[in-house]
């Protein structure tokens, strides 16, 4: 495999399958591990970052998950290359910068990624289409038992797991639920939401995660703290949560078609001529305008669009996706341009 075998495969959390997928985009577990007696990457030196990663890639290589997979060295990816994966939720934003030592491996699928010397030694990162933490965490809890044979975490029984950030340590393990939340933002409704969210020391973000804004009406929602609980509590407190949201969603959409059905409908409908017949498009508008058509999907009031598609253009419309597709470096103009050309062949514009 190549990077550029990514252009033509999207991922399997895009596909628009699984528990509740009409408004979960994806499930997340993340596990942050450490090894033990080495320096945590922000206080190693270049050798000792170097030393790490050999060894890192050494036990990944005798475990069974990583045999389908493609090994990144960040100093050996140019910009575009880092953009794309950052863009498709492979990587961090963080890892792309001071690449000396650092590392990527995905799996074929695009389900398993690690970070190798990001905030910590490795973030194992598992991701699924739908709602479905429960699957989700025990494949990243295998890789955790396969590598754990073959490396010495640093761990300390009253603390667990021992990690950079403070709010990491314990189980390290941090859930995170995309969903798409149109109807809850259209009533209003949102902010009471987020602000429960918060109050119950979850947090919400963007499409990017940390540091991002919600645009589209994607929200990524996940535990803040792991010290003092099990993964089984992690899983419980966050699963409980995510389907009191998904609840108050339904019970908007439903709302918006009895009450305001002409208004909804025009919106979408208004969406979906927009991204048909646009010739230069921003990704910001071309995201909002998804949303629409997505939630127009699932009512129903859209037919010949299937929801894979659009939840694939999230992504393939990101500005270092459109350069790969071109085989090109891209100005702004060139890629509002070929924006809009790739939505029209997507959903049958003119």
């Amino acid at each position: 495999m190549k990077l550029d075998d990514f252009i033509d495969n999207t991922g399997q959390w895009l596909k628009g399958t699984g528990d509740h997928a009409n408004i979960v985009m994806s499930s997340r577990i993340r596990l942050a591990r450490n090894l033990d007696l080495r320096p945590f990457p922000n206080r190693a030196k270049k050798k000792e970052l170097e030393e790490i990663l050999t060894m890192v890639k050494e036990a990944m290589d005798k475990t069974d998950f990583f045999k389908k997979s493609i090994f990144f060295k960040i100093t050996e990816l140019d910009q575009i290359d880092k953009q794309f994966l950052i863009e498709r939720h492979l990587m961090s934003h963080e890892h792309a910068t001071n690449p000396e030592g650092k590392a990527l491996i995905v799996s074929e699928e695009e389900v398993i990624s690690v970070m190798i010397n990001e905030e910590d030694h490795l973030r194992i990162q598992v991701m699924q289409s739908g709602f479905d933490l429960e699957e989700t965490w025990q494949i990243a809890n295998s890789i955790d038992d396969g590598l754990s044979k073959l490396l010495e975490f640093a761990y300390a029984p009253r603390w667990g797991y021992l990690t950079s950030c403070p709010t990491n340590t314990g189980t390290a393990m941090r859930g995170s639920v995309m969903l798409h939340l149109p109807a809850l933002v259209m009533t209003k409704q949102i902010n009471k939401i987020l602000n429960a969210i918060s109050k119950l020391n979850f947090a919400s973000r963007g499409f990017y995660g940390e540091g991002t804004q919600a645009s589209g009406n994607i929200y990524q929602i996940s535990n803040q703290v792991s010290l003092g609980h099990s993964e089984q509590d992690v899983l419980q407190n966050i699963s409980g949560l995510i389907r009191q949201v998904i609840e108050q969603e339904e019970q908007a959409r439903q709302a918006l078609l009895l009450q305001n059905k002409p208004m909804l409908e025009d919106k979408i409908f208004r969406s979906s001529g927009i991204l048909k017949n646009a010739h230069i498009i921003s990704s910001q508008e071309t995201v909002e305008l998804l949303s629409m058509i997505r939630l127009g999907i699932d009512l129903n009031i859209i037919k010949n669009v299937e929801r894979k598609d659009i939840n694939e253009l999230f992504i393939m419309i990101q500005p270092a996706h459109l350069q790969k597709i071109e085989g090109k470096k891209l100005n702004a103009t060139e890629r509002d341009t070929r924006r809009a050309s790739l939505i029209r062949e997507k959903i049958g514009g003119e």
